[in-house]
């Protein structure tokens, strides 16, 4: 579990993240929306340690990580996985190179050991024999399971996934979805999934932070979302194409 409590952040005068305090549980998918500059990915920065909040606590299954130092958070930043919405794979290694590329920074396994786990991996997100593909020879859809892959590989106990349909077509971004689910669920992370699409929040959002103008303004389910009565909230959803036809499901 990872709970924030009362984090601010600012750029110069710019005042992005006001006072937001939630928790993220372990084993769902918990996705944090919001519209354009709302403060989502600086969130997730910030609870990264990409960005150090101003004010305010990001606390791993009791550990303060704000508090911690540099040393002191390496071993919670070997518990974190990651994926960047453009993928941020290494053009010049392999498939298996940048899905070992963690685990020689931080383990002490074998060659032979990390690619067993690069092996392990690529069958897990259905790329069985793509190891010594260059980036550059995949498609957008298999750099995402690529990306998927290397964050898994050291096994991590908190999977931060930011806009991670980004630039795929739908069908394409329903299976991504699918991955993340079935991948949280069967590991028990605690994941956290930047994005804007109401696809992913209709298909896997267990929990959702609604995040307006820098504040927290709305957390529920994906069952409750189309049931709300907050105004910035229902603005935000019917802009997008949440249609008539998904809301019925819910």
């Amino acid at each position: 579990m990872i709970e924030i409590k009362d984090i601010h952040k600012s750029f110069d005068t710019n005042y992005v993240l006001k006072g937001i305090s939630a928790t993220f549980e372990d084993g769902m998918n918990n996705l944090i929306i919001g519209g354009s500059g709302s403060g989502k990915t600086t969130l997730l920065k910030c609870m990264v340690g990409l960005h150090e909040p101003d004010q305010g606590s990001v606390i791993y299954d009791g550990r303060d990580f704000t508090r911690l130092t540099t040393a002191e958070r390496i071993d919670i930043r070997k518990e974190i996985g990651m994926l960047f919405q453009n993928s941020a794979l290494f053009d010049s290694m392999t498939v298996e190179e940048n899905i070992m590329f963690p685990l020689s920074m931080f383990t002490t396994k074998s060659k032979e050991e990390m690619a067993e786990r690069a092996n392990f991996v690529l069958k897990r997100v259905d790329l069985e024999g793509k190891n010594k593909l260059y980036p550059s020879e995949l498609s957008g859809g298999m750099k995402k399971r690529v990306g998927i892959a290397r964050a898994i590989a050291m096994q991590p106990k908190y999977l931060f996934v930011d806009e991670p349909n980004s630039g795929l077509d739908p069908r394409t971004a329903i299976l991504i979805d699918e991955l993340i689910d079935e991948i949280t669920s069967e590991y028990q992370m605690t994941t956290i999934v930047v994005t804007h699409d109401m696809n992913s929040v209709i298909n896997i959002g267990n929990k959702i932070l609604f995040l307006y103008q820098g504040r927290k303004e709305w957390q529920g389910s994906n069952k409750e979302i189309a049931h709300t009565d907050n105004n910035e909230l229902n603005d935000f959803v019917f802009a997008s194409k949440f249609t008539q036809a998904a809301k019925d499901r819910l």
